[in-house]
C-alpha cells in the first residue's frame, strides 16, 4: 500500500455538517486536506494548488457538480485529476452522467465513514500507483532517447572513422567529407519541396543520407597506390581500375548491410557508393544508368562531389572558383546531372559556399569562393 499522508484532497459541498464529517473522516489518511462550498471557488482552489483527488457534491447553488467536472477535464492541466461525485441522489441516470463526464465513482449520502475511508484510500492509492508508472515511463523514455543518441553518434563516428581511412590513401582531404556531406543535406532538405522527390527525401532517408554521405569513396581503398596517388592524368587502363573503386565501395558495403538487415542505414550508404559516378545521360560508371534509373541518393551525391572536387585544390590542379564551379554544374544539367536537381542547386549555391567555406582546408581555396554567383550575362 501507498503513503497517503502526503497526498491533497479538495472537498466541494455547500453544506458545511457533511464538509466536517469528511474532513474528520479523512483526516487520519491526510492532514492536507482542502475545502470549499460551491463551484467557482472549487475551480480556483484547483487552479491555485491542484489535488490528488477531488470530493466533489452534484447539487450545489449556480454551478453544479456536473458543470464543475465538465470544465476540470476539459483543461488539460486537470483533466488527470481523479473525481469522486458525492450526492443524495441515486437515480442510474444521474451517475451514468457522472460517469460519462471523467468521475471515477460515486459516494451516497448519508455517509458511511468507513466506506468513504475505503474508496478514498483505494483512488489515492490507484492515483499514485499510476502517478508512480508515469514517472516510470518518464525515466524509461529519457534512458531510451540517451541510448539512441549514443547509438547514433557511434554511427556517425563510425563511418567517418571508415571514411577516413580511404581520404588517408587519396589525395583529397578531410574536410571533403565535411563538406559533402552538409552539401547533400542541403540539397536533399530543399528538394523536399519538389514534387518528383517530396516523397523521396524524408526526413529519416535525409538523415541518413547525410550520416552515409562520407562512404561514397570508401571503395578507393581498393586502388592501387600507383594509380591512387598519380599526381597526372591517368591512362585508360589505370581509369578503368579507379572506376571499379564504386564497386568496391558497394560489395564491401553490403556484407555490412545484410549482416545488420534490411533496414540498415548501409543501404543508402550502399547505393551513394555505387551510383554517385553514374550520369543522368548514360555516360557514367560503372552500369551505365541513365535518368531514373539512377537512385536519387546518387544524383544528390554526384552532384555535390563534383562542386566540391572543383572548388577544392588538387596537386594537379588549382582551386576553381564558386562562379565557375555553379556554371560548370549549369551546363552539365541534362548531361551529367538531374536537371531538376541543378535547378535546386542553383537556387541554393550560395548555401553550398558557406558550407565551403565553413570547412576550408587551405587558403587558396577560401580566395576561390571569397565571391557568391553572379549569372553570366
Amino acid at each position: 500500500m501507498h503513503d497517503l499522508s502526503e497526498c491533497t484532497l479538495l472537498i466541494v459541498d455547500d453544506t458545511e455538517t457533511n464538509l466536517d464529517i469528511l474532513v474528520e473522516a479523512l483526516a487520519d489518511i491526510t492532514e492536507d486536506i482542502s475545502v470549499a462550498m460551491d463551484g467557482p471557488a472549487a475551480l480556483d482552489s484547483v487552479q491555485d494548488s491542484p489535488p490528488d483527488l477531488i470530493l466533489l457534491d452534484i447539487m450545489m447553488p449556480g454551478m453544479d457538480g456536473y458543470e464543475v467536472c465538465r470544465q476540470l477535464k476539459a483543461n488539460p492541466d486537470f483533466r488527470h485529476i481523479p473525481i469522486i461525485f458525492i450526492t443524495a441522489m441515486n437515480e442510474i441516470g444521474n451517475k451514468t452522467l457522472g460517469f460519462e463526464l471523467g468521475a471515477i465513482d460515486y459516494i451516497t449520502k448519508p455517509f458511511e465513514v468507513l466506506e468513504v475511508k475505503a474508496r478514498v484510500k483505494t483512488h489515492l492509492s490507484l492515483q499514485k500507483a499510476q502517478q508512480a508508472l508515469a514517472r516510470q515511463k518518464e525515466i524509461l523514455e529519457i534512458r531510451v532517447r540517451e541510448r539512441t543518441q549514443e547509438l547514433a553518434l557511434t554511427q556517425e563516428v563510425t563511418i567517418e572513422c571508415m571514411a577516413s581511412l580511404a581520404e588517408h590513401r587519396d589525395p583529397e582531404t578531410g574536410g571533403h567529407i565535411q563538406r559533402t556531406k552538409n552539401y547533400v543535406r542541403a540539397l536533399a532538405t530543399h528538394l523536399q519541396n519538389h514534387p518528383r522527390f517530396k516523397d523521396v527525401f524524408t526526413p529519416e532517408i535525409i538523415e541518413s543520407l547525410y550520416l552515409s554521405a562520407p562512404l561514397h569513396d570508401i571503395g578507393k581503398v581498393g586502388v592501387p597506390d600507383h594509380i591512387l596517388l598519380k599526381p597526372g592524368k591517368l591512362t585508360s587502363e589505370e581509369f578503368e581500375e579507379m572506376k571499379k573503386h564504386t564497386t568496391y565501395g558497394y560489395n564491401s558495403l553490403k556484407v555490412a548491410a545484410d549482416k545488420l538487415g534490411d533496414y540498415s542505414f548501409l543501404r543508402i550508404a550502399m547505393d551513394i557508393a555505387l551510383t554517385h559516378q553514374e550520369k543522368w545521360d548514360g555516360s557514367g560508371y560503372p552500369q551505365g544508368l541513365k535518368g531514373d534509373e539512377i537512385p536519387p541518393v546518387g544524383r544528390v551525391m554526384a552532384l555535390a562531389d563534383v562542386y566540391d572536387a572543383l572548388i577544392s585544390k588538387r596537386a594537379y590542379k588549382s582551386p576553381f572558383s564558386h562562379q565557375q564551379a555553379v556554371e560548370f554544374i549549369l551546363q552539365g544539367k541534362g548531361a551529367h546531372f538531374d536537371p531538376d536537381m541543378v535547378d535546386a542547386f542553383l537556387e541554393i549555391q550560395e548555401e553550398f559556399r558557406q558550407i565551403a567555406l565553413r570547412f576550408i582546408d587551405f587558403k587558396e581555396e577560401q580566395v576561390a569562393l571569397s565571391k557568391p554567383y553572379r549569372k553570366s550575362t
